[in-house]
């Protein structure tokens, strides 16, 4: 069995990670540009607002269901890497391996190429330029990427200052909009009464429309990729996690209601569907507050990329501690003791995806890559109750074991309606995963199978 790394280990990250800037990294890692773009989707499918927020409140129990699971993981097993951690402890070095590629090629670097991209398609929104052939959009989404990259190498000091400013400043500017609208606006609560469909829809585009919000919630398990770091773990982990997760499904809420109130269902449903939170403004407040609503959307997504640029580089160099990947990936030089190769690593990626615009059809797929190895991290709860029941828990996941398998049976629901509704997407995420397995075995091969058993 795999020995744990203690604090006194000095391959092992320092702990200087407190709960405020571990919420910071879930709060700004979840609310990206999701929650400014999707309500508009489920307007046009549902037409109900009730059932609109009825949706996203489901999706806030479902993202909620994985914290309480996610926190009692994180609280027995503080250790760089997040869920690659505990499936490996739960499944094996195969599945753990398996886990991280996807993490590197899918839940990482394509969405962190994603944002950069999505960040300068706005910011040309504000300072617009001639950008014929896209160069100067690439320039920027890769001066963004490495920008960020830089505060992080630096280590946990700049990169948790940097964190927590686009975090406060993302959460005061969707406060502050809301606020105006309320105070300033002549919105109307009388709208959450119009229906936009004589009918109910069905379940499966009620469906649909829950994925549409669960990718809005992907992102409330970061703090567990920083557990190696974070001071207190046992404590600190799960008032993170599971208050982090509460913070953004009732600020998602009220965001949904303030939609209602600033427009109809029917009006939120009219073309151009997209930009929800800009028709609400411009509705409120007038035209010049879509560029307000856009600025802030630079700096929700700045704060969502930068959170995944400190992030993700834990799991590759968890695999490299477990000789899973070269031990290069594993080296903290330095006195902030920062992964710099494996930050590297990532970025480097990242950056060619931006060149290649390759990481669009990753996107689309995604999610139901994702889901399916959040659900066996969840699964790895029982497991390891069974395998390891003298393993000290400071904290237990309540109500078990109904809320692992109240996540577990809506993670399999989803991924199956996904795999038949969008069948080549899912099994091209399913391609990308098992395109893992030849280069386990060859490095197994090359390190003579050594750590990784």
């Amino acid at each position: 069995m795999q020995m744990e790394r203690t604090e006194q280990d000095p391959s092992a990250l320092p702990r200087q990670i407190g709960w405020f800037t571990a919420g910071c990294v879930l709060v700004s890692n979840v609310v990206g540009s999701g929650i400014f773009t999707t309500t508009g989707f489920m307007a046009r499918d549902l037409g109900h607002p009730v059932l609109i927020l009825s949706i996203w409140l489901i999706g806030g129990l479902i993202a909620l269901a994985g914290a309480l699971s996610y926190s009692e993981l994180g609280a027995a097993l503080p250790v760089a890497g997040g869920e690659y951690a505990y499936l490996r402890r739960a499944y094996g070095p195969f599945v753990g391996f398996l886990s991280g590629w996807t993490s590197f090629t899918i839940g990482f670097s394509a969405a962190i190429a994603a944002g950069s991209m999505s960040f300068t398609a706005y910011l040309l929104q504000l300072f617009p330029l001639d950008d014929e052939g896209g160069t100067i959009s690439t320039a920027l989404a890769l001066a963004l990427l490495w920008s960020i990259t830089g505060f992080h190498l630096a280590g946990v000091g700049a990169g948790g200052f940097l964190q927590r400013t686009l975090t406060v400043s993302k959460v005061g500017a969707i406060l502050l909009l809301i606020a105006a609208g309320l105070i300033i606006g002549k919105g109307n609560w009388a709208h959450l009464s119009v229906t936009g469909v004589p009918t109910l829809p069905g379940i499966g585009q009620c469906i649909v429309s829950l994925i549409f919000t669960l990718y809005a919630y992907s992102g409330w398990n970061a703090a567990a990729y920083l557990a190696g770091e974070i001071t207190d773990p046992a404590h600190t982990i799960p008032r993170t996690m599971i208050g982090g997760t509460l913070f953004v499904a009732l600020l998602y809420l009220v965001l949904n209601g303030f939609y209602l109130y600033a427009l109809p269902v029917t009006q939120l449903a009219s073309p151009p569907i997209l930009p929800v939170a800009d028709k609400v403004a411009v509705a409120l407040l007038g035209s010049d507050a879509a560029r307000f609503v856009t600025a802030m959307l630079c700096v929700s997504i700045a704060g969502a990329v930068s959170a995944m640029v400190w992030a993700g580089p834990r799991v590759y160099y968890a695999m490299a501690q477990d000789g899973l990947i070269p031990s290069l990936f594993a080296r903290t030089p330095g006195m902030e003791r920062t992964p710099i190769n494996a930050i590297l690593l990532q970025s480097l990626w990242a950056s060619a995806l931006i060149l290649s615009g390759s990481f669009e059809r990753l996107v689309i797929y995604s999610g139901t890559v994702l889901m399916i190895f959040s659900a066996l991290a969840v699964g790895a709860v029982p497991i390891l109750r069974r395998q390891e029941p003298n393993l000290l828990r400071p904290y237990r996941t309540p109500l078990y074991p109904f809320v692992p398998a109240f996540f577990i049976l809506v993670s399999i629901m989803i991924v199956g309606s996904a795999l038949y509704e969008r069948p080549v997407e899912g099994g091209l995420g399913i391609a990308t995963v098992l395109a893992g397995t030849p280069l386990y075995l060859l490095w197994r091969r090359l390190s003579g199978g050594s750590r990784v058993s």
